[in-house]
């Protein structure tokens, strides 16, 4: 089994506007609406940073309550597994893929499908797995019970708050500062 980490090979991968200020992470929105950038409609309102720091904080109290150890106070994002979809999001699209056991999965939750949906409860969805982290068995038995998610969306008709992949939240730099040097100097 691995992660994944989908990127612009031309920006590099592991970037997180988590990790700037506001200000800087509201510059490079706007660079990205001007040039159209899928990722740009994030931040219709204005207020995708305010909405983002909400759902990381929630996702970290969720993997402490869980048990979870992180290092980091925002995480990394991934995918259990490969995903055409998300690698469509970019115009020239790379992705890192590393061994899960590469990881201490005490630093890994888990969420089915995307976790800006899955957490945020304004969309009325009620499913078990909606505002819920999971350690790596639990989201075994998750996909055990629905199946991969990624099996269930084509372009057309899929809902933002649909399920189509298992995100993976990685909450220290270890392993991803070596495979990300790795990456660079391929």
């Amino acid at each position: 089994m691995f992660l994944y980490h989908y990127f612009e090979k031309e920006r590099g991968p592991f970037l997180s506007l988590s990790d700037l200020t506001d200000e800087e992470a509201h510059k490079i929105h706007n660079d990205l609406q001007e040039g159209n950038n899928a990722f740009a409609r994030r931040n219709a309102d204005g207020r995708y940073m305010h909405w983002r720091h909400m759902c990381e904080a929630t996702l970290l109290s969720l993997f402490i309550d869980k048990g979870g150890k992180p290092i980091r106070k925002t995480p990394h994002y991934m995918t259990l597994g490969e995903n055409h979809y998300c690698k469509s999001w970019y115009r020239c699209g790379d992705y890192i893929k590393i061994p899960l056991n590469a990881f201490d999965l005490d630093t890994v939750s888990f969420t089915y499908g995307d976790s800006f949906p899955t957490i945020d409860p304004t969309h009325g969805q009620t499913e078990e797995f909606r505002r819920t982290v999971y350690k790596y068995d639990e989201i075994l038995q998750i996909i055990n019970k629905y199946g991969w998610p990624s099996a269930k969306w084509d372009d057309e008709n899929t809902l933002y708050w649909t399920p189509m992949y298992v995100e993976a939240q990685v909450w220290s730099d270890t392993p991803i500062d070596a495979y990300k040097q790795l990456h660079f100097n391929m």
